[in-house]
């Protein structure tokens, strides 16, 4: 399909396997090679079966764009079909249609070249050829899910996204992925619903955006597949909660009262004996505010930071941090080391927790030496963690898809985003709830800092090296 005219060269030349030279005079538009990848086209769609209302790449095959652009011709093939296994598992959450299958072992190089981890390849010879497993091992490389979106027809699928909706009525928003240190850029494919019809689901699928600097084309398993873990078991309000009974506040409530509790200590001089826990999913303009606010303002006498538990790193996008900004959090000046529980136990009198979006039950216990004997909790989370019950007043927070924002990754690279998706119900970004809380505070030092680009302003001009491309 890649054929062109170059001058001097008695026939067509692929262009994918010809070097480039000086004053080569290359030709891509003629009669003679469009009427080659007619040709070509015409053998591939001979034995392709007629899937397309059913097959999920479509809207988004590239067989298909080429047919409208080189085709559009009636078929000549007569005979019968060749019939090829379906529905054949390579993978996990993989299945391969081979009767779909150009063989054109995208697949199977990107196993050999990137993963190199060689679970693919191509048996047989002449029009029996096929893509299959070697040995019978299964794909089971981290990156498996890039074999989808390699593959130009659909023949390796998702089991998860078969059949569950059509590509075209998905709305494609540009962000990136916060569950390691790298910050992979993505696209957050949502279905917004039909007017008759509740939507099953928010995020249908998540796919790598291109980023030389940072994750080439690809993205890992735990960032394709964590957002639906991200998306579950969300607080959409806020709650005050005595003696075991919970009320709806607004936002105003909510903040004037978080506020008071601050405010109370601070004027007895007791500014030591509040305790704040953040995490490093929060945005840089957010851990600005927080230190301007915490630090520079009320003096707290605890600030440190919950993230979770480091991981294996896979040597190649997956880091062992497995949140999305530790590198702007000690580039900002704060050390992000974990919370002293036993001591904040001991000497706070008001807990601030920042709770981050992995946080649940099984990772509450260190957590509840303290959480149960301060005497003031207050509770900033965008998930159900098991901790609500103890809270005093509960604030749902966005998560960092739902937000604007620059973030820092692994190798100090900064990026900006705007925010992909709308936060649920009364759902605010922290920076929100951060510039709420020092407005009811009345600290000067963080007057008018009412948008995001304003704060972004303000931290860039104390720390010029957060420069976001």
């Amino acid at each position: 399909m890649c054929v062109v005219e170059i001058d001097g060269c008695p026939k067509l030349e692929l262009a994918c396997a010809t070097a480039v030279k000086d004053g080569m005079d290359v030709r891509t538009g003629t009669d003679r090679g469009c009427e080659a990848r007619r040709v070509v086209l015409e053998f591939l769609l001979a034995e392709h079966p007629l899937d397309c209302p059913v097959c999920d790449k479509a809207g988004e095959c590239r067989l298909q764009d080429y047919y409208q652009d080189h085709g559009l011709f009636a078929s000549r093939f007569n005979e019968a079909k060749t019939k090829r296994a379906k529905l054949v598992p390579i993978g996990k959450s993989l299945l391969l249609d081979r009767e779909r299958c150009i063989l054109c072992t995208r697949c199977v190089r990107f196993l050999e070249d990137i993963t190199r981890t060689h679970e693919l390849g191509v048996f047989e010879r002449g029009n029996r050829s096929e893509v299959g497993t070697r040995e019978d091992r299964e794909v089971a490389t981290n990156y498996a899910g890039n074999l989808v979106d390699l593959c130009p027809v659909g023949a390796i699928t998702d089991r998860e996204f078969r059949f569950s909706t059509r590509a075209w009525f998905l709305k494609r928003s540009a962000s990136f992925c916060p569950l390691c240190g790298r910050g992979c850029e993505i696209w957050i494919d949502q279905h917004p619903g039909f007017a008759r019809t509740v939507r099953s689901k928010r995020i249908y699928r998540v796919r790598p955006k291109e980023n030389p600097r940072r994750n080439g084309p690809w993205m890992c398993a735990a960032g394709r597949r964590g957002f639906a873990v991200l998306d579950s078991h969300r607080i959409d309000q806020i709650f005050r909660i005595k003696d075991g009974r919970r009320t709806i506040l607004t936002w105003d409530k909510g903040l004037h009262w978080a506020a008071l509790k601050l405010e109370e200590l601070s004027a007895k001089g007791h500014s030591g004996r509040i305790a704040v826990v953040l995490n490093s999913f929060l945005s840089n303009e957010e851990l600005f505010l927080a230190r301007r606010l915490f630090r520079d303002s009320l003096h707290v006498g605890s600030l440190a930071f919950l993230d979770p538990e480091p991981g294996i790193p896979d040597g190649f996008l997956l880091t062992s941090q497995r949140s999305s900004n530790r590198r702007g959090a000690r580039e900002l000046g704060f050390d992000p080391a974990p919370p002293d529980w036993d001591r904040i136990a001991e000497t706070a009198e008001l807990l601030l927790l920042f709770a981050h979006p992995l946080l649940d039950a099984a990772a509450k216990g260190p957590i509840e030496k303290a959480w149960n004997r301060v005497r003031t909790r207050i509770l900033v989370t965008p998930r159900e963690s098991g901790l609500e019950a103890g809270a005093d007043v509960i604030l749902p927070s966005a998560l960092p898809a739902e937000k604007p924002g620059s973030w820092t990754n692994i190798d100090g690279s900064s990026s900006a985003f705007e925010s992909a998706l709308e936060s649920p119900g009364e759902a605010l970004a922290e920076w929100r709830i951060l510039t709420g809380l020092a407005r009811e505070l009345r600290i000067d030092g963080m007057a008018g800092l009412e948008s995001i680009g304003r704060v972004r302003e303000d931290c860039l001009r104390m720390h010029p090296f957060f420069k976001v491309t």
